[in-house]
Order: C-alpha cells, then structure tokens, then sequence
C-alpha cells in the first residue's frame, strides 16, 4: 500500500472494478468476434468458385458486360499519377473510360498528365446532379480516347468524386485512389456481383494490397515483393486482415458496411440518390455505404452491397510514424464522423442485421476495442502495482490480446495465400508471420493511441487537418513516352470561381 493512498476506498475499489470488467468484457467481444470472422471467412472462399482465367471471362462475359466509368480524385499526385493512369488503361475490359479529377493540386500532377498523354481541352455538358467545386477545365487525349481529365479547384477527395460523378455517362464507376496500381483483369472480377445479380447488387470492392517493395513497369506489378522495413510490414498484415479476415466475413452475412476508397464499384444512380458524397467528410468511402444501406432499409427494398476477394489493387503505404499518425487519426475521425451522422442506426433492430451487426462492428472494433485495449496495457499494470488488481488476471490479459492477434493475422496470412497466392516466395510468408510475433510488441499499442487521439480530437471537436500520404515512384516505374499537349504549364487560380461548364 502507498502512503496517503486510501486503496481501501469503496469509490476506488468500484472504480477498479468497473474499468477491469470494461476492459475484459471488451476484449471477449473482440476476441468471439475474430473468431467469428474467421469462420464466416474460411466458408465464403471454401463457396468461392476456382478464380477464372481472363480468356474465358472475356469470352464468357463480355457481350453482358456493364460499361463502367472509373473516377479517379488526384491531389498532388505528380510522383505515382502517370503510372497509375497507364495501369487503368490497360485494364482487361470491355467498355470503359477513366475520369481522372486533378483536385486543385498544386505541384505538377495536370502537367505530367498533359504530358504524358497529349490532352487537349474540350467542351463537356453535364447534368450537375451532386455538389462539388467550380470545374475550370476539361481535357481529352486523341491518342487515348477512354481517357477525360478534370482540372477543377480543390475541394478535398470526396468533392472530386463529386465532380466525376457528374461527368459519368455510364450506368456503374468505380472509384479508386491515384497512387493505385489494378491488376489487369480486377475491373472485369469485381463488377461479376452486378452482372449476375443486377437488379439487386449495388455496390462491391476488392482487395487492397500494399505495393511497397513491389516493382512496377509500364503501369503493371511485373515483381511483387516486400518492402524490408517493419513499418510497411506491420501495415501489409493490417491490410491481410482486413480484407481477407474482415470484409470476407462481414458481406458473407450481409452486414458489409464500408468498401475501400481505394477500390470500390457502385452503380452511378444509387449514389446521386444518397446525394453523392459527402464533402468534408474525413470517412467519404465508409460515409457513402452506410448512407446507402440506411436508405435500403428505410424503404424496404431487397440490396446487395458485396466484396470479392480477387480483384487487386495495389496501393502505397506510409512509411513514417509522421504520415501514418496522419492516416489513422483521419481515419478514426471519419468513422466516428460516420457513427456519428447515422446514430439512429446503432444497435436499432429497426435497420435489421446491418443496424444490430454491422453498426455494432463498427462500433465495437472502432471505438470500444481501441480504448480498452489502450486502458489494458497502461491500466492493468498499474492497478497490478498497486495491488488493486491481482498480477494473473493482468498476464492473462496479455497472453489473449498478443495470442488472439497473432492468430487472427496468421489465419488471415493463410487465406489469403490459399485464394490468390501473390507471394511466390516461402522467404516472404516466413518474414510476415514473424512480424505478426512482433506486432503486438509495441505496433498494435501504438495504433490504438492513434486511434483514441483521433477519437478524442473528433470529440472534443478540434479542427481537421487534412494530411496527406507523400507518393515514392514505384520502384522500377519505366520514364514516359511523352506526347505533346496543348495545355497551360500553369493554370492560374481564376479570382472568381467560374460557372460550372
């Protein structure tokens, strides 16, 4: 007992009592629903059928394929832009065309785009069904004709997806991030749930992918490997689970209710119904699927919102604690922005699965999870060393949080191998479950105070700083054919914001 310190109190005993409980009954949650997902996982891909090769989906599938319009939002993305715009140019599909949305960028992303694929300016009448900023200009390329680009002033990522809404002329678009590289036939895998169940499926994402360490030729992966720093390790795992762990299990049940921004396909009606996306949100991609499932329910109509796990796309990753600090505070106050917008929902047998599951997920692996865990560590050690709690209850606290995280990343390691088998080398696989040993030592805390600070700064209502992700040049990115184009080499800011064309 410490002098002065009354460990007798009543007050402070039921405090103890309470956050020890809060803390347990937390980490079962968490704990039950890993299990969960991994078995919800394990039988989606055991009815997965055999992934189909290119050839027999474009002779199969192309004469009923849906012409989709891919819109892709490009702040300052002069280093990767060129790269990613080959990549989804080459896509294995049909009918297609690509919206690049320049949102204001100050660097040279419109230039390297001019140069690289000859725009010319046009004129292009649209239908402004969403709001977004003033466009001020709009170019084409003669040499590459599925290609639009959009220079409009910045208005953040969702205001740009606005914009290229707009501007889409197709039934379906899918939405993905400018420092993207799509595997060749990842358009033609994903948009499968809106050929074969139309009228029902509304939208569907893919698997993310962390490019760091992978090579890049002519806007292809020519060369998947590992970056060698743990940093962009830790986050290869993180995105192993939630994709082939977390958003398998959850549309295995109906109950999906967020589809990466950096992937995602939805048809183009749906989102103007739910009026687009919503600007300044720091959760656009989680706020846009959960707007539309409220909508669903509210008026009874059948939906599908799905994931396959095949399609990839590959994307780059933080690599300082500076940057990722950034993402994941965004992150966290996105979703805490989201819950926060769709209250009614939480845990309202009323929205049916989604508002009991799905809401109750969020809340739980979102909110809940990342502060008892965080109380866990800094709490329990602390209550232990005051002989407030006993020293067992605390290491077993610890064997279960490191024991379960260690599972849940191995299981996902292991699905993800047996269904799209990326990683060649035994080398790769050995280097990502040692660091899922390594991972609870420190990593996983520290994303949990991530967490929390950004659920504090979202509670507490202090201003959004919106970060951004600095781009490397994929490694071995071959130099661009440049072609000639007519275009501004700096196109001035107008002093006043011009009507949309």
């Amino acid at each position: 007992m410490l002098p002065g310190l009354d460990l007798g109190s009543d007050i402070l005993e039921f405090a103890v009592q309470v956050i020890s409980v809060f803390i347990l009954v937390v980490g079962l949650v968490v704990s039950a629903m890993y299990l969960v997902q991994i078995v919800l996982a394990a039988l989606a891909l055991r009815a997965t059928p055999p992934i189909a090769k290119i050839g027999f989906m474009w002779d199969t599938l192309s004469d009923i394929s849906v012409p989709v319009s891919i819109i892709v939002p490009a702040y300052n993305e002069a280093v990767t832009i060129r790269e990613s715009i080959r990549s989804i140019l080459s896509l294995e599909y049909p009918d297609f065309d690509v919206i690049v949305v320049n949102d204001g960028s100050t660097d040279t992303t419109l230039e390297k785009l001019a140069e690289e694929f000859g725009l010319r300016p046009v004129v292009r009448a649209f239908d402004p069904v969403v709001d977004h900023a003033p466009i001020r200009a709009v170019y084409a390329s003669p040499d590459y004709p599925r290609l639009l680009v959009i220079d409009k002033l910045n208005g953040g990522r969702a205001d740009a997806l606005n914009a290229g809404l707009n501007l889409c002329r197709n039934p379906l678009f899918c939405a993905i991030d400018a420092d993207s590289i799509l595997e060749p036939e990842a358009l033609f895998r994903v948009v499968q749930p809106f050929i074969t169940n139309p009228e029902q499926t509304l939208a569907a994402g893919g698997s993310i992918r962390v490019a760091n360490g992978c090579k890049v030729e002519d806007g292809r992966i020519t060369e998947i490997g590992l970056s060698r720093r743990p940093l962009e390790l830790f986050q290869t795992l993180e995105y192993a689970r939630a994709f082939m762990i977390g958003r398998l299990a959850w549309a295995r049940v109906d109950t999906l209710v967020s589809v990466s921004g950096a992937f995602g396909i939805f048809r183009r009606d749906v989102a103007v119904e739910v009026g687009g996306y919503e600007v300044g949100s720091m959760g656009e991609d989680l706020e846009i699927i959960v707007a539309i499932h409220e909508r669903m329910r509210e008026q009874d109509r059948p939906y599908k919102i799905d994931f396959i796990p095949e399609p990839v796309c590959w994307t780059q990753v933080p690599d300082t604690l500076k940057v990722l600090y950034g993402q994941r505070v965004r992150w966290q106050r996105g979703a805490i922005e989201v819950m926060h917008r769709h209250r009614k929902m939480m845990l309202n047998p009323a929205y049916g699965r989604i508002g009991v599951v799905g809401m109750g997920q969020l809340l739980i692996s979102d909110l809940l999870g990342p502060i008892a865990e965080l109380m866990g560590f800094i709490l329990l050690p602390t209550f232990a060393a005051l002989g407030l709690v006993n020293w067992p209850f605390f290491y077993a606290f610890l064997a279960l949080s490191v024991a379960f995280g260690l599972f849940f990343s191995v299981s996902a390691l292991f699905l993800e191998e047996n269904e799209l088998r990326r990683y060649e080398k035994p080398r790769d696989i050995g280097i990502l479950i040692l660091m899922s040993i390594v991972e609870s030592l420190g990593y996983r805390q520290l994303m949990s105070v991530f967490r929390v600070v950004g659920t504090l700064k979202s509670l507490f209502r202090v201003k959004a700083v919106w970060g951004t992700v600095p781009r490397k040049e994929f490694e071995g990115a071959g130099k661009p054919q440049s072609k000639t184009g007519v275009f501004p080499p700096s196109y001035p800011v107008p002093e006043r914001q011009p009507e949309k064309i």
